[in-house]
C-alpha cells in the first residue's frame, strides 16, 4: 500500500475510533469557533474606538465594563441566583406550552373535522400581542409564579403547534400509501414512515417555541419578580446602569443559544438520515 493510502486509511480510522463526546466536543468547538468571530471583532472594534475617545460610551458602555459587570455579578452569586431563577420559569412554561402544542398540533394536523373547528380559534389567539395577556394573567393567577409560567407556556404554545399541525397536514400522501401497500401495521406507519417525515418540521418548532419562550420570560418577570435577568433589566433600568442592563441581555443571548444547541445536539441523531445540502456544505 501506498504511503499517501496509508495516511487516508489511518485517518478514516481515527475519524471513526472517536468517542460519541469526541465528536460532539469537536462540533461543538468548531461551531464555536467560527459563530463567535463576528461577535468578537464587534466588540473589539467598539472598544478600541471607546480607549480612541471616538464613542463616549455613557449609555452603551464598551466591553470590558459590561465584562466587569458580569463578574461581579458572577462573584457576588447574584448572576446564578437570577439565573436559575429564569431558567426554571422558562422550563416549566416551556415543558407545559410544548405539551399542549403538541397535542393540539396533532390533532389539528391528522383531522381535518379538529382543524376545522378549532384552528380558527387559536389563530385568532396567536394575534394577540404577549403584554395583553398581562393584566390577564395577574387578574386570575396573581402575580405570583403561576402567572408567569403561564405567560411563557402561551409564547411556546403557538410556534409548536404550527409547526407540528402543518408538518402532519403536509406528510406527502404518496409516502403514506407505499407504507399502506407494504401492510404496515398502523403503529408501524407512524414509527417507520409519519415519524420521520414531520420530524424536521417538528424540531424547528421546538426551537422556535424555545425561543419565544425566552421572549415571554422577560415580559413575565417585568410584571413582578424579585429574582430573574428580566428583574436584573428592571433594575438596571431604574437605577441607571445601561452595563448592567447590557450584561443581562448576554446573558439571556448565552442561554438561549445553549438551549438551542442542546435542541439540535439531542436531535442530531433522529435526523441522520437525512441527504440534505447543508450537511455537503
Amino acid at each position: 500500500m501506498s504511503e499517501a493510502g496509508t495516511l487516508e486509511t489511518a485517518s478514516t480510522h481515527d475519524l471513526t475510533a472517536r468517542t460519541p463526546g469526541a465528536r460532539l466536543f469537536s462540533l461543538f468547538g468548531s461551531s464555536f469557533a467560527v459563530g463567535i468571530i463576528l461577535p468578537l471583532v464587534t466588540a473589539i472594534a467598539y472598544e478600541g474606538a471607546f480607549r480612541a475617545g471616538l464613542v463616549q460610551g455613557r449609555l452603551l458602555p464598551p466591553p470590558s465594563k459590561i465584562l466587569a459587570t458580569l463578574w461581579e455579578l458572577a462573584r457576588s452569586g447574584e448572576l446564578l441566583t437570577h439565573v436559575i431563577a429564569t431558567l426554571a420559569r422558562v422550563l416549566a412554561g416551556f415543558g407545559l406550552g410544548a405539551l399542549i402544542g403538541m397535542w393540539l398540533g396533532a390533532l389539528t394536523g391528522a383531522s381535518r373535522a379538529a382543524r376545522r373547528l378549532l384552528d380558527p380559534t387559536l389563530q385568532a389567539l396567536r394575534a394577540i400581542p404577549s403584554l395583553a395577556w398581562v393584566p390577564l394573567f395577574i387578574l386570575w393567577l396573581g402575580i405570583f409564579e403561576s402567572s408567569k409560567v403561564a405567560l411563557i407556556a402561551v409564547g411556546v404554545f403557538f410556534p409548536v403547534y404550527l409547526g407540528v399541525m402543518a408538518a402532519i397536514a403536509n406528510v406527502d400522501r404518496k409516502i403514506v400509501e407505499v407504507g399502506r401497500a407494504f401492510r404496515l401495521s398502523r403503529l408501524s406507519l407512524v414509527r417507520r414512515v409519519l415519524l420521520p417525515a414531520i420530524l424536521p418540521d417538528f424540531i424547528i418548532a421546538i426551537r422556535s417555541g424555545l425561543g419565544l419562550g425566552f421572549m415571554f420570560v422577560v415580559a413575565a418577570e417585568i410584571m413582578g419578580a424579585s429574582e430573574g435577568l428580566g428583574y436584573l433589566l428592571v433594575d438596571g433600568q431604574q437605577l441607571g446602569k445601561p452595563a448592567q442592563i447590557l450584561a443581562a441581555i448576554i446573558a439571556f443571548a448565552v442561554l438561549g443559544k445553549l438551549g438551542d444547541w442542546l435542541i439540535v445536539i439531542g436531535a442530531r441523531p433522529f435526523l441522520s438520515w437525512q441527504d440534505s445540502h447543508s450537511r455537503t456544505q
